[in-house]
């Protein structure tokens, strides 16, 4: 199988999306919202409700795995990249509403990057 950029795109944003919801979901990372220590930490940090954690977090997973599916069933794509771009819009939205320094948003911001790339390419 040959791998076209569009292709990798959707494996960096699926293992990437899955990577912090299935691996790093209790980690500390540099990137986390606020002060937060955990994903749901996280999610308190922006005020938002736990429901918002586990509704936010099941379209992420459902997304990567629909854009992995995507190398068989290409019409899965581009709905699944168009959820995960509004989803990065909510994120990065959420840094600011923190007054997060830029460097929280950079994952965010280059997600969002190659997610449009996939929906437009």
């Amino acid at each position: 199988m040959m791998f076209s950029l569009k292709t990798v795109a959707q494996l960096i944003v699926a293992l990437g999306l899955l990577n912090v919801w299935v691996i790093r979901f209790n980690k500390l990372t540099p990137f986390r919202g606020g002060q937060a220590t955990s994903m749901k930490e996280e999610f308190a940090v922006y005020g938002l409700p736990g429901l918002a954690l586990y509704l936010v977090g099941g379209l992420k997973v459902l997304a990567a795995v629909l854009l992995i599916a995507g190398l068989w069933i290409p019409a899965l794509v581009p709905p699944a990249a168009a959820v995960v771009s509004a989803l990065m819009v909510g994120a990065i939205v959420m840094h600011l509403k923190v007054s997060d320094p830029m460097l929280k948003s950079v994952p965010a911001l280059s997600v969002l990057a190659l997610s449009l790339f996939i929906c437009f390419a």
